[in-house]
């Protein structure tokens, strides 16, 4: 059974803060949210991976440990290129179609 005024007793602070003290809160809460911000807005739209140049190809194909990339250019793009236009599977499709994404022209 509650004991009388047990729940005031127990909820109630035992002191306020002092001015001081939820000035500190605040500021300290404001360069949180500052500093939060600035990270966001310094990371946001940047790319560690850009365009491969013209006549490369740069397909993200399923590996042992997650997406692998496989980089081709020139002659070797469209080598690799009449190799997966001879095969099947999820491996000759993404890199057929980085192929005609990129514009390589392989004569399939």
């Amino acid at each position: 059974m509650p004991l009388e005024g047990h729940y005031q007793r127990v909820n109630t602070p035992l002191r306020k803060l002092t001015t001081r003290e939820r000035r500190v809160v605040i500021w300290g809460s404001l360069v949180s949210a500052i500093a939060i911000l600035a990270l966001v807005v310094a990371t946001a739209g940047s790319s560690s991976h850009p365009a491969p140049a013209p006549g490369c190809i740069r397909p993200t194909i399923a590996g042992r440990t997650g997406g692998e990339v496989q980089n081709a250019c020139g002659a070797k793009a469209v080598a690799l290129c009449k190799r997966a236009a001879t095969t099947e599977g999820p491996w000759a499709e993404a890199v057929l179609s980085d192929c005609q994404a990129r514009g390589i022209r392989f004569g399939n």
